[in-house]
């Protein structure tokens, strides 16, 4: 993690990778944030979190979706790179780094490493849910 100044405040700069992970049913795997998470408490976002040094975005998605999930993915396609958007009261600067993968896994198939659910929700009822900044531009997007 780098750190900026702007008008004072420090700012930290780094990268998140997330995972748009998606089962045979097309349904999106989704992860319930905890109500205390620093980013996004209590909305849904893709799994994912931050690309350590000397990681490679894809290695972090790799690693943060087994760390969250317990699942593994086969081929992750890039889907899109850029910053994170913009939201009040959170100084940083993100670099979102998002990955398609898709899986054969079903919902008693995943583990819940961190927030309060994981679950495949159906293509057509994720954006009714209370969706995190990034992962709701993502999924607008496609």
């Amino acid at each position: 993690m780098l750190a900026a100044t702007w008008h004072g405040l420090v700012m930290a700069t780094y990268g998140v990778a997330l995972v748009l992970l998606v089962d045979p049913s097309g349904a999106v795997l989704l992860q319930h944030r905890d109500e205390d998470a620093v980013v996004s408490p209590g909305q849904w976002s893709l799994p994912g979190g931050h690309v350590e040094p000397g990681e490679s975005p894809e290695g972090a998605a790799r690693r943060e979706l087994l760390e969250e999930t317990g699942l593994t993915a086969g081929e992750l396609q890039p889907l899109w790179r850029g910053p994170r958007p913009y939201e009040a009261g959170f100084p940083h600067t993100v670099t979102v780094h998002v990955f398609r993968g898709t899986t054969t896994a079903r919902q008693e198939d995943v583990v819940v490493g961190e927030g309060q659910a994981m679950v495949f929700v159906p293509r057509d009822e994720v954006l009714d849910r209370e969706l995190a900044v990034s992962t709701a531009l993502i999924l607008h997007m496609i």
